[in-house]
C-alpha cells in the first residue's frame, strides 16, 4: 500500500472508443509502441457500437481476435458503456456533475441492468474476460453503480482523487484530466481518443511515452494501491470540488 511517505507519481494510459469501426492505422502504430515500451495500457472496447461518428470509420473483420490477442498480452479490457449511443441529457445531475448528454444516466435500473448483461454477454461470447467499466460522456447515476454490481462489476475507471479509492461498494480509478498529464503526487489514468487524433498527436503522444515511461504504471498496480484512509478521503473530496468547478469552464471530452 502507498503511503504518504512512500507516495509516488504514476498513470495509467487509458485509450477510449475501442470498436470494430476506429482508427486502425493509428491504433496499430500505438500497438507497435506499447509493444516496444511494454506498456499495459486500459482499452475501452464499445460492445455493441452504434455511434455514427465510429461507424464512418473502416471496420475491423477480426475485432475480437484482436481483442483477445491484447487480453493475452496483460492488457486490461475494460466495458465502455454498451452502443455509444447518448439518450438522456444530465442537466449536471449525474454522479460527478459533469453534465452532457449520457448512455445510462436517468434510464431505470432495469434498463440499465439490460445494457451492461447485453455488453457482457458479448464479451464473453468472444471470450474476453470484462473486470471493469466505464460509462461513455463519464455520466452516472446511482442506479448504474447499483446495475454494475447487480452484473458482477466492481471497477469503474472514473472518479476524483490522487489515488484508486471505495464508494458506494465499488472501486473508482481516477480520471482527472483529457491531456497527458501527470500530477507530481498522483495515480491517475489518461483519456486518450485516438479516433479524434491527427499525426501530430500521436508524435507528441510517443514523445510522452518515450519521456515517461518509467511512470507508467499496470491496471493490476492501480488496483494494489486503494486508498481509503481519512487523510486521502478528505484530500479526493476537495480535488472533486476543485475539478467540478475547474469543468465549468474546460469541460471534459466524452
Amino acid at each position: 500500500m502507498i503511503t504518504f511517505s512512500t507516495f509516488n507519481r504514476g498513470i495509467l494510459i487509458r485509450i477510449d472508443d475501442i470498436a470494430e469501426n476506429m482508427n486502425w492505422e493509428l491504433m496499430e502504430k500505438c500497438e507497435n509502441l506499447f509493444d516496444k515500451y511494454k506498456i499495459k495500457p486500459v482499452l475501452g472496447i464499445i460492445p455493441n457500437n452504434h455511434d455514427p461518428e465510429l461507424l464512418n470509420w473502416p471496420k475491423e473483420k477480426n475485432f475480437w481476435q484482436k481483442v483477445r490477442s491484447w487480453q493475452n498480452k496483460g492488457w486490461e479490457i475494460s466495458m465502455h458503456g454498451y452502443s455509444h449511443i447518448y439518450e438522456t441529457e444530465t442537466n449536471k445531475k449525474d454522479f460527478f456533475k459533469l453534465g452532457g448528454k449520457s448512455e445510462f444516466y436517468g434510464k431505470s435500473l432495469e434498463d440499465q441492468i439490460l445494457k451492461i448483461k447485453k455488453g457482457l454477454s458479448i464479451f464473453k461470447k468472444n471470450e474476453i474476460k470484462v473486470r471493469s467499466f466505464f460509462a461513455p460522456n463519464h455520466t452516472y447515476d446511482k442506479n448504474t453503480f447499483v446495475a454494475l454490481k447487480n452484473c458482477g462489476i466492481y471497477q469503474v475507471i472514473d472518479g476524483y482523487g490522487i489515488l484508486p479509492y471505495s464508494e458506494k461498494g465499488l472501486t473508482f480509478i481516477p480520471q482527472l484530466f483529457y491531456r497527458l498529464f501527470i500530477l507530481p503526487f498522483a495515480l491517475q489514468t489518461t483519456q486518450i481518443h485516438l479516433n479524434d487524433w491527427k499525426i501530430e498527436n500521436y508524435n507528441n503522444f510517443e514523445k510522452f511515452i518515450i519521456e515517461n515511461k518509467n511512470k507508467i504504471i499496470t491496471y493490476d498496480f492501480m488496483l494494489k494501491n486503494i486508498s481509503d484512509t481519512f487523510y486521502f478521503n478528505i484530500i479526493n473530496k476537495i480535488i472533486r470540488h476543485f475539478l467540478i468547478f475547474i469543468r465549468k469552464f474546460y469541460p471534459q471530452k466524452n
